[in-house]
């Protein structure tokens, strides 16, 4: 195939979440309501650690920003799914689908790497909490969120190019309603192994090697937490774990099952599925499941409201710089 073919596509269509006219307004309903949960929850969050100097440690530092980034992976996304429910014709241009690709697997990496941060950061407070704030002062803390963000980017990077060398063809139908990796590689008219090689390899670096320290981590700190002698410090470690494990379980699983399977076994209507919970459920429920949980940002949350007296609560004190 000539590479002059490769710009013989200068547009896609995106088939969206459903062929069924009827269904346009409860779904744009449900997922306007969705993505305005998403967005308020996640900057009601940055806002309260922001605001509350309680708040000023590591562990809050970085779900500031996995908030941050929840905001930006899900309005890749988002802005225009609501838009192409009503529009008669949903199509992206070549350039904005390469834009959304990369945008979107950036921050979809980044929060891989920030997840796999915390669950260190868990680790380091559970299992030497006399030494927490001098192993995770503001230095260390600052260069590995850095370093999740940029390493985001620059896998992202690749796994573009890889991805739109493929020839497309005059099929420019995409049965999704984003323009994503697998719904990519289905719609290529030529060999996609090769871009399916470097697919699975940075899947390597950016799913399973997480997914593994988390794992480690994770039995480390639970057998950690079993010499707490107190019952009540043993259910308070347990609880703060909790809620990163069960946003870790939402967003690997269904990661996994999208990426880390061969193409020739990926199904476009699962895929959708499957993609819906890591763009819309899970950042839907992370506001609620670290707010819901945590003591420190509901009694946050209460003085935001005034519905407690302004005085100085004891607090955790900074890490050192």
């Amino acid at each position: 195939m000539e590479s002059s073919n490769l710009t013989s596509v200068t547009e896609f269509i995106l088939l969206g979440l459903s062929s069924q006219p009827e269904l346009r307004v409860l779904l744009f309903l449900l997922f306007l309501i969705i993505y305005l949960m998403i967005l308020l929850g996640n900057l009601l969050i940055v806002l309260l650690i922001l605001r509350d100097s309680c708040l000023h440690t590591p562990m809050y530092f970085f779900l500031t920003n996995l908030s941050s980034n929840e905001i930006c992976f899900t309005s890749c996304v988002f802005p225009q799914m609501l838009v192409h429910l009503f529009a008669k014709r949903k199509s992206i241009s070549y350039n904005c689908c390469i834009i959304q690709f990369y945008t979107f697997l950036a921050f979809g990496i980044s929060e891989s790497f920030l997840l796999s941060v915390m669950a260190y950061d868990r680790f380091v407070a559970i299992r030497e909490p006399l030494k927490y704030l001098i192993s995770m002062n503001w230095r260390v803390c600052r260069m590995l969120a850095a370093g999740s963000w940029l390493g985001g980017f620059m896998i992202s990077t690749v796994d573009t190019v890889a991805t739109f060398q493929l020839t497309f063809c005059q099929d420019n139908v995409i049965n999704h309603f984003f323009c994503e990796m697998p719904a990519l590689m289905h719609l290529s008219c030529t060999d996609t192994s090769q871009a399916e090689l470097v697919v699975q390899v940075f899947c390597i670096f950016t799913i399973f090697c997480p997914v593994t320290f988390i794992i480690l981590s994770y039995a480390h700190i639970i057998v950690a937490v079993l010499r707490i002698r107190s019952a009540q410090g043993r259910r308070k470690a347990f609880s703060t774990c909790s809620s990163h494990l069960l946003v870790v379980t939402l967003f690997y699983g269904t990661a996994i099952f999208v990426y880390m399977k061969p193409q020739s076994l990926s199904s476009p209507e699962y895929n959708k599925i499957a993609s819906m919970f890591y763009v819309a459920f899970t950042p839907a429920l992370n506001p609620l499941i670290y707010s819901l949980r945590n003591k420190e940002v509901k009694m946050a949350l209460r003085k935001l409201l005034g519905k407690l007296e302004p005085k100085q609560p004891s607090c955790f004190s900074s890490p050192s710089s």
